[in-house]
């Protein structure tokens, strides 16, 4: 199977998720803040929740693909594994004697069990060792090698753009293991063999420089945008659209600069698209942000025209001179707390057809009486990440559409 994203709604085909599991069984009120949570989640009830999203992409007639189960199927070979441990446990970790420890336990586990620890993390206990000085100032309890309750996430560590992905080198270091991740799937996996990576093929390579899955939007064939948020810098932005113009993947990119908040993380979190002539705005964002047209400039640089306002943009992006803009005319307070529980970050499986939590009941109604077809999911828990559809969700391959 080979990728193929060349927009935001085209139908689709297949896609990456990965199911909760023993990661957010590890978060604590000690440890959240560090890891990125804002509350903790009651696990079981998300596995359910998750599942029924799945359900309804599987639903839809698209391939589901699980990232544990692909990282099963790579590291069956043992050289990998090996490799893969040797890169994330090492000296500087956790000293010599612990890491040497901290690898056997490891690469002994069965499969299963070690894609499971890679992503859920390993504590000191669990390797027994209670000798030398680095256990010796540890806890049993303390992580030797970090959980990743935010791979949940699909969208952040990697993003596809037309035949090729984007690997993204991540703002906080305790999701930097998760693209490494994915940069083991994509390059070893039979499904993506010979995937061209666009950017961040090389582990580390544009520190301190960081992009996230969260910030790109495929708008069009040869137009995306780029959020520039909390998560995503500036230099981040511009070192990928110099990349992506060098390598002509696409030939015009809006950079939208978001606020630096906690509930405008990522671009998605205020817009995306529901329709090929569609999009979905957090009310007033469009007074909050700056628009900024970037193409190829002479010589490798980029040539940069602010926007007037970033429906403009969108419809220079998109190529479209008809975007409609529909933006949900709440009252301040419930428009807040919509947007907390990401009311705008919508899933399409399909042009005018997108995934929804369900308890964004006003926002939902908004976009179906705009004639956009909403499948509500469960939302609980799932939404205790800060996470909407969207973010849950790697696609892989839609049908181009026909604007």
């Amino acid at each position: 199977m080979v990728g193929g994203i060349r927009s935001e709604v085209g139908r689709l085909q297949a896609v990456i998720l990965h199911r909760p599991d023993l990661e957010l069984h590890r978060l604590t009120p000690g440890n959240k803040d560090e890891l990125l949570f804002d509350e903790l989640v009651w696990v079981e009830k998300a596995r359910e929740e998750h599942d029924a999203f799945s359900a309804t992409i599987a639903a839809s007639g698209a391939q589901v693909l699980h990232l544990s189960l692909l990282l099963e199927e790579v590291l069956t070979d043992q050289e990998v594994a090996l490799e893969f441990v040797e890169a994330h446990v090492n000296d500087d970790l956790c000293g010599r004697r612990l890491a040497d420890r901290v690898r056997r336990f490891l690469v002994e586990l069965p499969v299963p069990e070690l894609v499971r620890h890679l992503i859920g993390g390993v504590t000191l206990a669990e390797v027994g060792e209670t000798q030398g000085l680095v256990a010796s100032l540890h806890g049993p309890d303390d992580f030797i090698l970090a959980p990743l309750p935010n791979a949940v996430f699909m969208r952040d560590s990697s993003v596809w753009v037309g035949d090729g992905v984007i690997l993204s080198p991540m703002n906080r270091s305790v999701r930097q293991r998760e693209t490494d991740l994915l940069r083991l799937i994509y390059g070893l996996h039979s499904l993506f063999a010979g995937t061209p990576i666009w950017f961040g093929d090389q582990p580390g390579e544009h520190y301190p420089a960081s992009v996230e899955g969260g910030d790109v939007l495929v708008l069009a064939e040869r137009g995306l945008a780029i959020g520039i948020s909390e998560r995503t810098t500036p230099s981040g932005a511009a070192a990928l659209a110099a990349r992506l113009f060098e390598q002509h993947v696409v030939d015009r990119i809006l950079a939208v600069e978001l606020p630096k908040g906690r509930s405008t993380m990522h671009l998605d979190t205020v817009v995306t698209m529901v329709d090929v002539d569609a999009v979905v705005l957090y009310p007033k964002i469009r007074q909050q942000v700056r628009s900024l047209e970037v193409t190829p400039g002479a010589d490798g640089h980029l040539k940069v025209v602010e926007t007037p306002d970033l429906l403009a943009g969108l419809e220079w992006a998109t190529g479209l001179s008809n975007i409609r803009s529909i933006e949900p005319p709440l009252q301040s307070v419930q428009a807040e707390r919509e947007q907390w529980n990401d009311a705008n970050n919508t899933f399409a499986l399909a042009p005018g057809e997108v995934v929804a939590y369900e308890r964004n009941v006003a926002t939902n109604e908004v976009l179906e009486g705009a004639g956009i077809t909403v499948h509500r999911i469960p939302s609980y828990e799932l939404p205790r990440g800060r996470g909407g559809p969207r973010c849950m969700t790697c696609p892989v391959r839609r049908d181009p559409v026909e604007v």
